[in-house]
């Protein structure tokens, strides 16, 4: 049986969801990661130039530690990380593509209204 909401229990879900992506680089790394690719660290690092290492890290170990992002560890030298998305974290791509989708209709939204 689906979960019911009432406002209350709606919005305290979504403040929990939200809790998990918020982070200005997260979305970020998510969309470099969608479609089953598998990223080293440096990948990453390169696809988004702006964020630092430190940043990175955190990022990733916190999408690790809830379950959107599966970390591996090779035991080599020089140490290899790759990481992928969990089919969890993989099942966030409709949404997000819904969420572009969205933001792509405001200046259409907005010409509209100005023009009433």
């Amino acid at each position: 049986m689906p979960k019911r909401y009432t406002p209350t229990s709606a919005a305290a879900d979504v403040e929990a969801a939200l809790r998990l992506l918020e982070g200005r680089w997260k979305l970020v790394i998510l969309f470099h990661l969608f479609g089953g690719k598998v990223m080293r660290f440096s990948d990453l690092e390169r696809a988004i130039p702006n964020i630092t290492q430190k940043m990175l890290g955190q990022q990733l170990r916190s999408l690790a530690v809830d379950g959107i992002v599966l970390r591996t560890s090779y035991p080599q030298v020089p140490p290899k990380v790759e990481y992928r998305l969990t089919p969890w974290g993989q099942s966030l791509c409709p949404t997000l593509d819904a969420i572009l989708k969205w933001a792509d209709r405001r200046p259409a939204e907005r010409r509209k209204r100005n023009s009433l």
